[in-house]
């Protein structure tokens, strides 16, 4: 199975990469704990903008593929496959 190139999201995990680093700076700083929240929380937004990039190249790749040409078995694993990210997500 050919899967899909996310090379994209490397420039993006090197920002993210960046800001962790300037995060543990603002910790070893002893920065206001307000100003640290604000930061892990852009972090964490910028990881969640990755994996919806890399889930709808999924989901319009390998899954579009699977369900289209693939067997009932093959489509009942992409579906249970889908769920089980969507279930640690909304844990």
């Amino acid at each position: 199975m050919h899967h899909p190139d996310h090379s994209d999201q490397i420039l993006r995990l090197n920002r993210i990469e960046g800001q962790v680093r300037g995060i543990k700076r603002m910790i070893e700083e002893r920065r206001y704990c307000m100003e640290i929240l604000y930061q892990l929380n852009s972090v964490t937004a910028a990881l969640n903008q990755v994996k919806r990039n890399i889930l709808r190249k999924h989901l319009e790749g390998c899954v579009s593929q699977a369900l289209g040409a693939g067997s009932l078995e093959d489509k009942g694993k992409k579906i249970q496959e889908i769920m089980r990210f969507v279930d640690s997500i909304l844990k």
